[in-house]
């Protein structure tokens, strides 16, 4: 594919502190962060705003190297204050508003937080007796007096900008060190990705203290004069739909939850009705001319505006990917991790391919372990002036991912085609070895099961007796069945089981004969889920 340019101001840029400062003047009259029914801020107030809290913190002591916790909701104060942290060579911790204040609390210890920054609403997660020399209110951050400029040490690109704690699938969270290098990098080949322009309108919807929304949802469009909208409320459907229809944003980031939620109530629905149209499902021209009718109104709900719509932070089903593609919506699958701040591979989306996440963008090489022909599968390793310092203070388990050469082990697996594209199998630690030494993907009989028009989402595990399925079925739909059916709501159990057996019969003529599920188990709670809606596997079996 044909790399955007990036324009020769941005490209001479080494650290956050001078891309924002370019920024602001370049667009200062133009609209930067918005909180919908709520305050607005131009490039130039955004600048002001910094300055004033720079001043503050510079005032507490505050300084280069020193680490910063910062908590709260997003919207435009969490931007500000994250901008004024690294802009002064401090080191911003940002911290998920789900955290609990126990998780909170020894992140900002193991940190060694020598300030606070946080909402009114998490301020009993607040540490205690930590030292910390500055704790502010997230609320009062744009008004703190006098705007004018703070003083501003040198900051070397290879100076520490970021320490993100990911809350991850397998328990106790690592602090993930990324450097102005890191993360100004990664901007830019995000830019020579993803075409944006300074009238775009961003809608975000994911956690800002989430790398994925952070760089490519907050940093990516402040570097190229865009402005960014937040709902300041969870995004469910009933907030975020009006939302869409007041921003109409050109570029949004999802997690695959969010679409295939929409696709679950909208389109499934209209192949699950009947017979008939179970079997115009398997009729490809007539499947087709089906999703495009229902992608048109996807797309207008969406605000009728948009040029890219990027999904990342988890697999996407093929069955909703085969809705975008046929609808002809303007998706695209990407691919990282926190560790690579977060951009590996991506393509806009003119360029995209069926159950790929695109080439490696620019700068970051990526190669699968093992591997030495196009398709040949194994682990996918990554090196590039996107991969992290290491894990702060934790000299073993960088150790454990980090080679001596830079390569970075991700723990996924995956394939390259001969164009270069990357096609993610699954995580390296989910892999099930069968009874012959086959390889089996808990992922891919995710997605088979998933295909039922009562499966909400499953989770695939070994057992002794074998391969097990815990499967968390719509339980309202099943209810309505019963009413429809005359049947006591007491046969609920009875009626689940029967229906999970189905199931994993029609499941295992689908599979591989080393695939086959042995038993199937009715999950009847929701998923927990990590902040970008990946399910908590350790939670659930050895997977």
């Amino acid at each position: 594919m044909r790399w955007q340019e990036v324009s020769r101001e941005t490209a001479e840029l080494t650290n956050l502190g001078d891309l924002v400062t370019a920024s602001v003047a370049r667009h200062a009259a133009r609209d930067a962060l918005i909180l919908r029914d709520g305050a607005s801020f131009t490039y130039r107030e955004v600048g002001e705003s910094i300055a004033r809290l720079q001043n503050r913190l510079a005032a507490a002591d505050i300084a280069r190297g020193d680490r910063v916790g910062l908590l709260g909701e997003n919207g435009p104060a969490w931007c500000i204050a994250y901008l004024a942290v690294v802009g002064m060579g401090a080191v911003v911790v940002p911290v998920l508003p789900d955290f609990s204040a126990e998780a909170t609390r020894s992140i900002l210890n193991h940190a060694g937080a020598s300030g606070l920054i946080v909402s009114e609403s998490h301020r009993s997660k607040a540490p205690e007796g930590l030292g910390t020399r500055c704790v502010l209110r997230l609320e009062e951050i744009a008004d703190l007096g006098d705007p004018d400029d703070a003083p501003r040490p040198a900051i070397d690109e290879d100076d520490l900008a970021a320490i993100l704690y990911t809350s991850g699938t397998t328990g106790d969270p690592k602090g993930v060190m990324l450097t102005h290098r890191n993360l100004v990098q990664n901007i830019k080949s995000s830019m020579a990705v993803i075409d944006i322009r300074p009238e775009d309108r961003f809608l975000s919807v994911l956690p800002l203290a989430h790398s994925y929304e952070c760089t490519i949802g907050f940093l990516v469009p402040f570097a190229a004069g865009a402005c960014v909208t937040y709902l300041g409320r969870p995004p469910v459907l009933s907030t975020l739909l009006p939302a869409l229809r007041e921003v109409r944003p050109t570029i949004m980031l999802s997690v695959p939850l969010i679409m295939e939620k929409l696709h679950d109530a909208r389109v499934k629905p209209v192949f699950a009705k009947n017979a008939l149209t179970r079997a115009l499902a398997k009729i490809g021209p007539l499947r087709r001319l089906i999703h495009r009718a229902a992608g048109r109104k996807v797309y207008e709900a969406f605000g009728g505006s948009l040029r890219f719509f990027g999904i990342g932070g988890a697999p996407l089903t093929p069955t909703t990917e085969r809705f975008l593609r046929e609808a002809r919506f303007p998706y695209s699958i990407g691919y990282g991790l926190t560790e690579t701040s977060p951009l590996v591979a991506g393509t806009d989306a003119e360029h995209t391919r069926y159950r790929s996440t695109g080439p490696a963008i620019n700068g970051v090489e990526v190669r699968i372990d093992g591997g030495t022909r196009p398709g040949d599968e194994g682990e996918i390793l990554v090196r590039g002036s996107n991969v992290m310092r290491g894990y702060y203070r934790n000299d073993e388990a960088t150790r454990e991912v980090l080679t001596e050469d830079g390569w970075l082990r991700t723990g996924d697996l995956g394939s390259i085609d001969r164009d270069g594209y990357l096609y993610i199998r699954g995580r390296l630690k989910n892999m099930i070895l069968g009874p012959g030494g086959e390889n089996i993907y808990p992922e891919d009989l995710e997605n088979v099961i998933n295909e039922h028009e009562l499966v909400v989402e499953s989770v695939v595990h070994e057992e002794a007796a074998g391969l097990t399925a815990r499967v968390h079925i719509d339980i309202e739909q099943l209810k309505d069945r019963f009413a429809a059916a005359g049947e006591e709501a007491s046969a609920l159990q009875e009626r689940a089981d029967e229906i999970l057996e189905e199931i994993r019969k029609d499941v295992n003529t689908r599979v591989s004969r080393h695939a086959r599920l042995a038993r199937m188990i009715l999950q009847w709670e929701p998923f927990e889920r990590t902040p970008t809606r990946k399910i908590k596997r350790f939670l659930y079996g050895h997977s």
